[in-house]
């Protein structure tokens, strides 16, 4: 059984409040536009990270994570992708990869939307946590924790990072 964090959309962006909601964490993921190699070593330096580039990312972050990510976390097969849509609209990108190997859990980023759905189609579930970071248009800044228990989902939470002296961007 793993408990895992995941975050994306940090954009440089430091918050140590991270740390806290990732403290009961195994590991945390990260779905791209990290945007500072600071930030990510961190994090790594926190718990066990797993990362992919975002379409931000540039210079050492390109040659630390790559754009697509693929693995087994219990036994559950994974792909995290920083652009990669949704059910019922995967980005191009993405999308024959999905449909000729569909995972079981689908990560991305990038819309800075926090969506949870499940593909019934391709029976998997897609997640992206939203932005943690302060940069773009989101109203709220949100983090995902959820538990990998063999092959099931479990304990999903969505934990938002409210900003009381946050200015629209």
């Amino acid at each position: 059984m793993k408990r895992i964090g995941i975050i994306s959309d940090t954009h440089s962006y430091w918050d140590d409040r991270y740390l806290k909601y990732f403290e009961e964490c195994d590991e945390i993921w990260h779905a791209g536009d990290i945007c500072s190699v600071e930030l990510a070593e961190r994090l790594a330096a926190f718990r066990p990270f797993r990362a992919v580039c975002g379409n931000c990312d540039g210079g050492e972050l390109l040659k630390m994570y790559p754009k697509v990510l693929r693995f087994k976390c219990e036994d559950v097969d994974v792909l995290m992708k920083h652009i990669g849509g949704y059910p019922g609209n995967y980005d191009r990108s993405i999308i024959g990869t999905i449909y000729a190997s569909p995972p079981q859990l689908f990560i991305s980023g990038h819309s800075h939307i926090l969506k949870v759905k499940f593909d019934k189609t391709l029976n998997l579930l897609h997640i992206n946590p939203g932005a943690a970071g302060i940069e773009g248009w989101h109203k709220d800044r949100t983090l995902v924790r959820l538990t990998i228990d063999g092959s099931e989902f479990k304990d999903l939470e969505v934990i938002t990072l409210s900003d009381n002296n946050r200015k629209n961007i």
